[in-house]
This record gives C-alpha cells, structure tokens and sequence, in this order.
C-alpha cells in the first residue's frame, strides 16, 4: 500500500481554555481530493495550520510529502501550496507581477517565472487583467489569482482552506473546474468547506470535522448510505381514503399525509424499483398518482444527523464581490 501523502495522528492545539483541535488524525492519498466538513469553529482551519506548518501542535504527529512538519517544516513549505481564506497578494503590484514574483521567490529562474505567470494568467482566465492592479479586480478574480499563486510552484500538495467563501456562482464553478484539471495534474488537495456541494462534488472522500476532532470519515456514498433511510414523497391527484393504508406496508416508519390530503411522505431503507412497487399497489386500491420521488440521502441529512447542525446551500455574496468578468 502507498504510503499517505498527508498522515496526521492524535493532533492536539489549545489556545488558552479553547480546544481548537483535539485528537485529528487523518490520511490523504496521492492524487486525491479530501474534503474536511464542518462549520464554523469546528478546527478545520487550525488543523490546516499545523499541516502547512503555520501553527505549531499541542501534541500528535503530522507529516506531509513525507517530512514531518515539526522537525522538516522548510521542506513541507517546499511541496505544498496554500490558499488560505485570507488572499496573500499584494494589492499594489499587477496580476502578472504578482505571480512572476512568487515564482522568483519560489527559486524559479526569471525568464520561466514571466512564463509561468503568463500561463496561469491564461488557465485562470484572467489574461486580459494581467497588466491591471490588483486592486481593481473583483473577488472571484482575486480568488482565481490566489488560486494561480498557490500553485505557481507546481506543489504536489495544494492545502484550500474554503477557497470559494463569498464567490458568486460562476466563479465557483470556475474554481471548482480548475481543482479537477489540477487533481488530473497529479495534485493531491485537502479541501476545507462549509458548502455540502461543494464537498460532494469536488471530495473523494470527505472527513467531518466538529468540535476539533473527527467524528466520521468515507465517500460521499459511504456517508450517505450510513446516514441510513431515503425519503419517499408522493403527489396524488386527489385525496383518497385508501392512499396511506395502501403505502404503509412499502415503507418504514409511519406515513405522513399533507392537511389537504394530496401528499404523502415516508422513509424507506431502498429506492430500487420502489416506484413501480409504490405507483402499482395505490394504482390497484384506485389511488391516482401525479407524481412520485424517491431521494437519497444527502449530505444535508449526514451532516445533521452527526452534528445536529445545519450548513449553507448556497453562498450568499455582496454586489461588490461578483465577479465583472463572469457576468459580463
């Protein structure tokens, strides 16, 4: 078996009373996406910190690109790329100077930092502000060139601690695409998110995080499928008396009827070929149906089942940071 790209045992930080982190292990695979779920105050970003070298532990061992991050922390900083939540550019120099300096601080010969520069500009799609101050960009754009940054080096290790925080939409999707071409690359990324979408569709495996240590780990279909029911919901095109009596034996756990009578819901452990089953039986007691659904368990449900807590769906941003350009 190979050898975890990023292992972490027993990591432990206090900072006074507070217990940012306490106990996090985890292992990440070459060229593998892990997602750390969790909300606010649950120790993803700290636990980020000690990887990357930022923030010495209280106890527990970590190594990353195989160099422990206590005794080896120059030669961690050597194989990885951060974008943290807060952007490291410089708001004064240009998008092109900026990523030509980080490639010269990064050992790269001059004349292959400019082309470097010149080839993020054109794979973030921001060639046509390369020459623009930072300053005047928007945040998905600023967002995108951190992104550039962080992997001007070509680092075989890319540690996003909630990279797509305030981005609209299309900027998301703009970093979400790169991510994968990365990851298609040979990158290997600990992704740190409070977006239950974009966990599912970036992460191979997602660990939840809260209250500083690991309470569950798998892939999103793991996850899911141990969350454990699905959710029946049926449309009848009219109320019937014969509806929930017909449902009751298909399913588990009690039926529940809308006031009016018209919709129905109830858990069920499978959804295969369920339908015809549900659509027959009410069909041969003469109930009409409209419409019939039965959904999966989602990341929503794993998530508040483990915690009692709810993440966002969708990402709520300022005018101010739309990005111009993806809308234009």
């Amino acid at each position: 078996m190979n050898t975890p790209i990023i292992e972490a045992a027993g990591l432990v930080k206090h900072y006074g009373e507070t217990v940012a982190v306490d106990g996090v292990g985890l292992e990440v695979a070459r060229g593998e996406i892990l997602g750390l779920l969790g909300p606010n105050g649950a120790g993803k970003s700290t636990t980020v910190r000690i990887l990357t070298t930022m923030t010495v532990p209280d106890a527990g061992i970590a190594r990353v690109a195989g160099h422990d991050v206590l005794r080896e922390s120059a030669a961690v900083r050597a194989a990885i790329g951060v974008t943290g939540q807060d952007s490291s550019l410089d708001e004064l120099l240009t998008g092109f100077q900026n990523l030509e300096m980080i490639g010269q601080l990064s050992r790269l010969p001059r004349r292959v930092a400019r082309a470097r520069a010149r080839e993020l500009l054109e794979r973030f799609q921001l060639a046509h502000a390369a020459d623009r101050i930072v300053k005047t960009y928007s945040g998905g754009m600023r967002r995108r060139l951190d992104l550039a940054a962080s992997i001007t080096a070509s680092p075989p290790v890319l540690f996003l601690d909630e990279p797509t925080t305030g981005l609209d939409p299309v900027s998301r999707q703009r970093v979400w695409d790169v991510v994968r071409e990365m990851v298609r690359d040979g990158t290997t990324v600990l992704l740190t998110t409070q977006y239950l979408d974009e966990a599912d569709v970036l992460a191979d495996r997602i660990a939840v995080i809260d209250h500083g240590h690991v309470i569950a780990e798998g892939t999103p279909h793991e996850l899911k499928a141990a969350t454990g029911d699905a959710q029946l919901t049926i449309t009848l095109d009219a109320a019937h008396p014969a509806a929930a009596p017909t449902l009751q034996p298909l399913v588990d756990g009690p039926v529940h009827v809308s006031p009016d009578g018209r919709h129905l819901r109830a858990a069920v452990r499978s959804g295969h070929g369920l339908a015809t089953v549900v659509v027959r039986a009410l069909d041969d007691a003469g109930v009409a149906v409209d419409d019939i659904v039965v959904q999966p368990p989602s990341l929503d449900d794993v998530f508040r089942e483990l915690t009692g807590e709810e993440l966002p769906h969708e990402i709520e941003v300022d005018d101010d940071d739309i990005d111009e350009e993806a809308v234009a």
